[in-house]
């Protein structure tokens, strides 16, 4: 799968699961935080591809939302390998 076709897929993901997405500039890689009531994830939107598909791969694997599509659980388990989904696959 192309990284830019994950990208769309995490970004897809991560607003399924109702967050709200941003993209800011500073001085920071990621993550997600609560905002008043909302639940947001913020990505640095100059950091290269790469990182953008690190960030929300990570924030998606520290939610752990069950149901998550094969291709979301690949996509994980090759960018962070310690976690549940690579148990749950052994």
């Amino acid at each position: 799968m192309k990284k830019t076709a994950q990208l769309t897929l995490l970004e897809t993901t991560i607003k399924e699961l109702g967050y709200t997405l941003r993209y800011e500039k500073g001085n920071f890689l990621g993550g997600e935080c609560r905002l008043r009531e909302d639940n947001v994830v913020v990505v640095n939107k100059f950091i290269p591809l790469e990182g953008k598909i690190y960030t929300l791969a990570l924030v998606i694997s520290n939610i752990n939302p069950p149901g998550l599509s094969p291709d979301i659980r690949k996509i994980i388990d090759n960018l962070i390998p310690n976690t549940l989904f690579a148990r749950e696959n052994r």
